[in-house]
């Protein structure tokens, strides 16, 4: 058998390559003659940034900058020629602030300007950017500060001459800016927020978006996308000309994933938690829509697992929850109790095959 594996990363438990590993393992264990191919993979969230270099081939910069509480850290981003490669959640991820801190109302962006900078004075001329795992919820104002104070200190933004630069949005959300269905009211409170900061970060976010529209003359509040990383997505659509492009999509068509499919057997995919949410553009369901085009069974394995019948339903040959019933979260989400149940999961099934 020609395995083809393929599973985005366990968030806040694996990354997508230890997900794969472990995958592999178990594969190993059922059949010694299988043929492995691994491929990390990422939708624009944690571990986008080494799905990509795994992909593009390059090289990481680490860079000083602020994270979303304006402490120092270092980050990284990755350069492919004349195009960087940046994963916002490097740099002001919401993984990296513990729960007693997190404050959506001071959380700033301005880290991913810094980054930015540094990128372009590399001699970048096109940004991938990964949105996903953002602690921020600033409408990309941080960013846009950062920006200023770094090319035209004490003037404003029109003084920076960017257009001729081309950002990519790699992102799963189709979220506007603001409204029932914007930033604030959907992700705030995972960030955070209480239903009195929402109620004030969406009011800043529709204040934002009308100067912006008065000022620029154009209005990208509505658009997918906007409310991307707490409104960053805004940011670089309003004031950057982004263009915003689904996580995965983007991926595969870099790999030539169809190409890489000719040779595959059955394709392992996977996330932490499965559901209905799953084929709303999510990785798994970008997978199984290349494979479906050439008839190749694909499995889909998680943590934790919801709609089976409508998950099976959408085309997938076997959905597997790696997780006992009785598992509680605590034990589930460590590393190795997760690593030893994915090969183990895996191992029972190609056994059975």
């Amino acid at each position: 058998m020609n395995y083809l594996v393929t599973i985005d990363s366990f968030k806040g438990c694996l990354t997508s390559s230890e997900v794969e590993k472990a995958a592999e393992e178990g594969i190993r264990r059922a059949d010694l003659k299988a043929r492995i191919e691994c491929i990390p993979v990422s939708d624009g969230g944690e571990g986008m940034l080494d799905a990509y270099l795994s992909a593009l081939g390059g090289r990481k910069l680490k860079v000083r900058v602020f994270d979303s509480m304006m402490r120092r850290t270092d980050a990284e981003y990755g350069i492919c020629g004349k195009t960087a490669i940046i994963e916002v959640a490097q740099v002001i991820g919401l993984s990296a602030i513990s729960r007693e801190v997190r404050n959506p109302l001071v959380a700033t962006s301005y880290g991913v300007g810094q980054i930015l900078s540094h990128a372009i004075d590399k001699g970048c001329n096109t940004f991938i950017i990964g949105l996903g795992g953002s602690a921020t919820s600033d409408c990309g104002l941080g960013m846009l500060k950062a920006l200023v104070d770094h090319f035209a200190p004490g003037k404003c933004f029109d003084d920076i001459h960017l257009k001729h630069l081309r950002f990519i949005l790699a992102c799963d959300v189709d979220n506007p800016l603001y409204g029932d269905q914007g930033a604030a009211a959907v992700f705030g409170p995972q960030k955070g927020a209480t239903k009195k900061m929402i109620t004030l970060l969406d009011r800043r976010a529709r204040t934002f978006a009308t100067m912006s529209a008065q000022h620029c003359g154009y209005d990208d509040s509505g658009r997918p996308g906007a409310g991307a990383a707490g409104g960053l997505g805004y940011a670089f659509m309003q004031y950057l000309g982004a263009e915003r492009r689904n996580g995965i999509d983007l991926l595969l068509h870099i790999l030539d994933f169809d190409h890489i499919l000719r040779h595959t057997d059955m394709v392992i995919t996977g996330e932490g938690k499965a559901d209905s949410q799953t084929l709303m553009g999510k990785l798994p369901v970008g997978i199984l829509h290349h494979a479906q085009t050439q008839h190749i069974p694909v499995v889909l394995i998680s943590g934790q697992v919801k709609n089976t019948e409508e998950l099976l339903r959408a085309g997938f040959d076997h959905v597997i929850c790696i997780n006992p019933t009785d598992s509680s979260l605590v034990e589930a989400m460590k590393p190795e109790v997760a690593k030893h149940r994915i090969s183990d999961a895996l191992f029972q099934f190609c056994s059975s095959k």
